[in-house]
C-alpha cells in the first residue's frame, strides 16, 4: 500500500532537502546490507580473516553520513518547510540513532565471526545465518518503504522482527545453552553465539523503531514536539 508522503504543497529548499537527505539515508540503509552480505560471503567462502576490517570501512562511511543527515536536517528546520517536510525530516532526525545502532551491531556481528569462526563448529555458525538473512530481508523491505512511503512494506518489517527474529534468537540461545551444557570446553565459544545472537536480535528492534516512526510518517501522525 503505498501513499503520496506529502499532500501539502512542497518549498522550495524542502523539496531539495526531502531528496538529498531521502538519498543520503538509503545509503545508510544499503551500507548495512552490504555489511550483512560480506558475512554471508565469508560463510560460504569459509574465509572470515579481514571481515572485521571490511565491515569497518562501510562503518565508516556510516558515521560520515550521519553526521552529514544530522547538519542537513538541522539546517532544514531552521528553513520554511510544508508540514510534510517538516514530519519527513523529523523522522529522519529521530531515526539516525537507530541506524547507527544497526551499523554498529553489524560491525560487532562481523569482528565477533571472524574471532569467533576458526574456533566454531559448522552447526554453530549454520544457527546464525537464517538470522542474517532475515534481517538483511527486513533492511531491504526498509528501504523499499523509505523510498516509496509503502505502508505495507513498513509494516512487514515489523511482523518479521515479531513474528520471526524473536523465534529465531530464542533458538540461537537455546543451542547456546545446549551446547555450553554439552561440551563445558567450548564455554567462550557458546556465550559468543549468544552474544551475536543478542546483537542481531537487538539489531532487528532499530529496524522496528524506524518503521514505526515511517509508520506514522505515512499515517500522517508524526508529532513535532
Amino acid at each position: 500500500m503505498s501513499v503520496q508522503p506529502f499532500p501539502q504543497r512542497p518549498t522550495p529548499g524542502g523539496a531539495a532537502s526531502v531528496e538529498r537527505v531521502t538519498a543520503r539515508f538509503l545509503r545508510m540503509l544499503s551500507i548495512t546490507l552490504e555489511q550483512l552480505e560480506a558475512v554471508r560471503d565469508a560463510d560460504a567462502r569459509s574465509e572470515f580473516s579481514g571481515l572485521g576490517a571490511r565491515a569497518g570501512v562501510l562503518e565508516q562511511e556510516t558515521n560520515e553520513l550521519e553526521r552529514e543527515i544530522e547538519d542537513a536536517c538541522l539546517s532544514a528546520f531552521a528553513a520554511p518547510l510544508s508540514a510534510g517536510e517538516l514530519a519527513f525530516h523529523l523522522v529522519v532526525f529521530r531515526s539516525l540513532t537507530n541506524l547507527e545502532r544497526v551499523g554498529d551491531y553489524a560491525l560487532k556481528l562481523a569482528c565477533d565471526l571472524e574471532h569467533f569462526a576458526p574456533r566454531a563448529r559448522s552447526a554453530t555458525l549454520q544457527d546464525v545465518l537464517p538470522l542474517v538473512r532475515l534481517l538483511s530481508r527486513m533492511l531491504e523491505r526498509l528501504a523499499y518503504a523509505f523510498a516509496e512511503r509503502d505502508l505495507g512494506a513498513a509494516r512487514e518489517v515489523m511482523r518479521l522482527d515479531y513474528e520471526q527474529v524473536d523465534a529465531l534468537y530464542e533458538q540461537m540461545q537455546r543451542a547456546s545453552l545446549t551446547r555450553l551444557l554439552e561440551r563445558p570446553e567450548d564455554t567462550e565459544v557458546a556465550l559468543t553465539a549468544g552474544q551475536i545472537a543478542r546483537n542481531l536480535e537487538r539489531l532487528g528492534d532499530h529496524l522496528v523503531n524506524v518503521a514505526e516512526r515511517l509508520e506514522a510518517l505515512v499515517l500522517g501522525r508524526v508529532a513535532s514536539q
